[in-house]
């Protein structure tokens, strides 16, 4: 989830107060061992396969969640796909329950299992990333991170302890897929375990394959050219005037030129969020359309969908001492780990792709096209203007339909050289949501190493 109704920086003042307080026999003990399993989890969510939930301590203070379920066919050998939910600072429990995990949740806080999850032929993982997201947790202001570098680094020690703790993973191929912010966090991700797997830098040599970027922000000095563009010529309707889209058109070349000088520095970065989220995406918002569907009304504001059964289930005692969460309180969307990433937001990341390119390690950039927040014509661009080895290839491939679930057609696909751009019918933010079983067909293409 893509969150940009956030107020001005005062994280300093607010943080000691806001953070929640562990109890500190939780604490001590994962100061003694990193990794916490706390087993199998059939009475929660996927009663046919094992499934692992526990807090990571990447320090004494900082501490990720996790869970983890195993293939539905052959866990030994099948791929593990490693799950990122964006904001920053959304829990990847929203897109467990209601996008591509294993079961989904009945009003009355019974589990279902989901003939879609894509558990299917992949071991899922899902992390809370980063700290403040989810169960995720930190004590201290300074275990909030600040950048892509620190969440790469966060996110690599993890998964070697997790590796570590479960060897029998470790030679599976790894994937990264991602959705919204993800767009920061897959790249980023993907670049540190490529060149991690150069040296000797952890104990095992990650078996990257894949990274897959979900109606992402990865190259805002692109991408936010086109948020009039879209706006006012986009598959459903318009959502501003023609006097809405010159102003907005005006704008962008000032909008571009902070985004550009934030690649060198810090203040123009806030500048640039300031400026470019109130002129360019403001108006269209302003009507009460979903920015994550414009096909759709924003029934519940801010994040226009109603996560009510999730809140309610992870509240529950039985499901917290399953997790093996103690005191800790969930969050849906954290606003301090949002907060402390306000200088990231505009910067670029498309810059790490190239490098995964060349060594054979798949990119696929997939957009729901009734998204505004994230939109299908700045991710396109990206993809174009990407500076690698094929971009000519790559822009002279033309587009073709792609035939999702039982062969018909659900969308339109580029590729070459690795590199896919693939824009998903009838869908928005979230593909697997909007379109679960085109979106199962997408990954069973990707793992497989399928072309579309």
């Amino acid at each position: 989830m893509f969150k940009l109704a956030i107020a001005a920086l005062a994280v300093v003042a607010v943080v000691a107060s806001a953070v929640a307080n562990p109890d500190a026999e939780f604490v001590s003990h994962f100061t003694e061992k990193s990794l916490r399993d706390v087993g199998t989890n059939e009475s929660i969510c996927a009663s046919n396969v094992n499934s692992y939930a526990g807090y990571y301590a990447l320090t004494a203070t900082k501490h990720y969640f996790y869970w983890f379920f195993e293939s539905q066919q052959n866990p030994s050998t099948d791929p593990v796909i490693l799950w990122l939910t964006g904001g920053p600072g959304c829990a990847s429990e929203l897109a467990l329950f209601y996008e591509n995990g294993p079961c989904t949740i009945n009003d009355d806080l019974s589990t279902k299992a989901n003939p879609y999850s894509w558990n299917t032929f992949a071991n899922l993982l899902y992390v809370d990333n980063p700290v403040g997201a989810g169960f995720s947790y930190g004590l201290f202001p300074v275990d909030y991170d600040r950048n892509e570098d620190q969440i790469a680094n966060d996110l690599y020690k993890f998964i070697q302890d997790f590796i570590t703790a479960h060897p029998e993973f470790a030679k599976n191929e790894f994937f990264v897929f991602g959705e919204s912010y993800a767009g920061h966090y897959v790249p980023a991700l993907g670049y540190k375990i490529y060149t991690a797997n150069q040296g000797s830098e952890g104990k095992y040599k990650i078996n990257l394959k894949g990274i897959a970027i979900g109606n992402g922000l990865t190259d805002p000095e692109v991408q936010y050219r086109y948020y009039p563009e879209y706006a006012f010529n986009n598959p459903v309707k318009p959502l501003i005037t023609q006097a809405q889209y010159n102003t907005a058109l005006a704008e962008v070349p000032g909008c571009i030129a902070l985004i550009a000088k934030c690649q060198n520095g810090t203040i123009a970065c806030f500048e640039a969020e300031t400026l470019c989220n109130s002129e360019l995406l403001s108006p269209p918002l302003s009507t009460g359309v979903n920015q994550y569907d414009i096909s759709k009304n924003c029934t519940y504001p801010p994040l226009c969908y109603d996560f009510d059964n999730l809140n309610r289930f992870l509240a529950q005692t039985t499901v917290r001492d399953t997790l093996g969460v103690g005191k800790h309180t969930w969050s849906q969307c954290n606003n301090l780990a949002h907060e402390f990433l306000t200088f990231d937001w505009m910067k670029n990341y498309q810059d790490k792709v190239p490098p995964l390119l060349a060594s054979n390690i798949t990119v696929l950039v997939y957009n729901g096209e009734n998204d505004f927040v994230c939109n299908y014509k700045g991710s396109k661009a990206w993809t174009l203007a990407l500076d690698w080895a094929g971009n000519s290839g790559f822009n002279a491939a033309g587009d073709h339909t792609w035939n999702g679930a039982g062969g018909v057609a659900a969308g339109l696909a580029r590729s070459y050289g690795g590199l896919t751009f693939l824009q998903v019918f009838k869908a928005g933010h979230m593909v697997p949501l909007d379109q679960p079983a085109n979106a199962l067909a997408m990954v069973a293409s990707v793992v497989s190493h399928t072309p579309f």
